[in-house]
């Protein structure tokens, strides 16, 4: 089986911080400035599958990315935190990873409902 691609970029060091049991990685293709993945070492394809120390792992990457993108972009003004589980999630890297997108300030004229807006017509609630 060929080595996905998340494999190979923590392979040749290809991120952007990491620790002992997750890395944090430029998204190939961000939907805003900053927009980056934090990721597993450990091949696993779900989130479900991550044992605790991997969770933690990620988590504290997570915050550390966070104020990594804030220091170098100080217009960022929040985050939404995504992950795609599963094909019918959209998940096309088989490959756990939780996406970290920087959001600023009128980015989208309402942004109500953040990641709900994954289904089409859902975003937006009373």
């Amino acid at each position: 089986m060929e080595q996905c691609i998340f494999c190979k970029e923590f392979a040749s060091s290809n991120y952007i911080i990491h620790n002992s049991l997750a890395f944090t990685r430029k998204d190939n293709f961000p939907v805003s400035l900053g927009h980056c993945e934090i990721v597993p070492i450990r091949h696993v394809d779900s989130i479900f599958k991550l044992t605790r120390k991997e969770l933690l792992a990620c988590s504290q990457l997570l915050t550390e990315q966070q104020s990594a993108i804030k220091r170098v972009l100080p217009d960022v003004t929040g985050f939404n935190i995504g992950i795609n589980d599963g094909v019918s999630a959209g998940q096309t890297i088989q490959h756990c990873h939780i996406h970290l997108i920087p959001r600023r300030e009128g980015d989208v004229p309402n942004p109500k409902g953040g990641i709900r807006g994954v289904i089409p017509g859902k975003q937006v609630y009373p």
